[in-house]
């Protein structure tokens, strides 16, 4: 028996060792559950690697009695993960995209962007008005949200509500609502709550994940996550959000469709009180590589995001479709509206 073991010892120090990759995330449980179905897809694809995940808390997990408007902070949900990263205690990193800034410090870029859940918003009740709608909602119902596009654009369409923000991970939310009173309602992105199991109460919606820029090992590890439709999806909204400089502090929207070799973009932005509003659609022909097709191999990334197997022609027309749409809301007057949500958000 103690040969046996001798033996297996011999054996175990002379093979080789598996290389581990080190994943970061944040603590909470979604994000958990997200990085989880990245690192089951890399684990397939490279079986000879292993993962471990690293959890830590970010700026934005910490800071739960402040609306994310006001915190004035870009990077509240990236920026100790990005911090792991260029110590190079991880080698990537997985978030949900819309926390991902659409202008990355020099050193980063997001790899891949893996294929797209359902993008839209929920609005989860309060049990005692289960069957009720937002419009049959009684005057003067509070509805909580985290977003100033959602305020914006339910203050507008529901002009009886009250809105009120409402921080914290799904399950401290969704706990808010069921056990205090103040919230006759929440809304929540869909694909959170899918990939939590919760459909029963049903970037956004895909995922993205940050690697080293010069890092080329693992840029080529990470980029065959790549969704060719939601990359180019994603590369439009980015693209349409960094030119109107939108972010937490100012209520914007965008959404892409992708059909018959056509990419549609809608995008608007709104007063804080949805009572002024512009938007716009624009469309361009594109065309959907397959997942393997050879493209560029040594492509600056845009608007954060390195794909070197997806050609450079339609990474610039998504690109240009986003800049394109908010010129033209920027040269109707959309800056004087964001300008004016900014001042108010900043004074309130």
């Amino acid at each position: 028996m103690s040969g046996n073991g001798s033996a297996a010892s011999a054996v175990a120090e002379n093979s080789p060792k598996m290389r581990v990759i080190r994943v970061g995330t944040r603590k909470s449980q979604l994000a958990r559950i997200q990085t989880d179905c990245v690192v089951s897809a890399l684990k397939a694809l490279h079986p000879g690697l292993r993962f471990e995940i690293i959890a830590m808390s970010t700026t934005g997990d910490k800071i739960l009695d402040v609306a994310l408007s006001k915190i004035g902070e870009k990077s509240l949900f990236t920026k100790e993960l990005e911090y792991a990263l260029d110590k190079e205690e991880v080698d990537l990193v997985v978030h949900s995209l819309k926390d991902v800034p659409t202008v990355l410090p020099p050193a980063f870029t997001i790899g891949a962007v893996c294929k797209r859940e359902d993008p839209r918003d929920v609005v989860v009740f309060h049990p005692k008005f289960v069957g009720k709608t937002l419009e049959t909602l009684p005057e003067k119902s509070v509805v909580g949200t985290s977003s100033l596009r959602r305020m914006a654009q339910l203050h507008r369409k529901f002009p009886h509500l009250e809105f009120k923000s409402i921080r914290g991970n799904l399950s401290t939310r969704l706990q808010k609502l069921d056990e205090l009173q103040e919230f006759s309602a929440i809304i929540l992105a869909a694909a959170g709550l899918q990939r939590m199991g919760w459909q029963s109460r049903v970037g956004q919606g895909a995922l993205g994940v940050e690697v080293r820029a010069r890092d080329q090992d693992i840029l080529d590890l990470v980029a065959v996550l790549h969704d060719p439709e939601t990359l180019l999806c994603c590369i439009a909204e980015r693209a349409f959000l960094r030119q109107l400089e939108g972010g937490c502090s100012v209520p914007v929207a965008v959404h892409t469709t992708l059909k018959d070799g056509q990419l549609y973009l809608t995008g608007g932005v709104w007063s804080l009180d949805g009572s002024e509003t512009m938007q716009d659609t624009m469309q361009t022909t594109i065309h959907v590589p397959a997942q393997h097709e050879a493209g560029p191999e040594d492509d600056p990334q845009l608007v954060g995001i390195t794909a070197q197997n997806i050609p450079r022609v339609a990474q610039l027309a998504a690109e240009n479709l986003g800049i394109s749409l908010a010129n033209l809301l920027l040269n109707r007057g959309a800056k004087s509206i964001l300008d004016v949500a900014r001042q108010l958000n900043d004074a309130h």
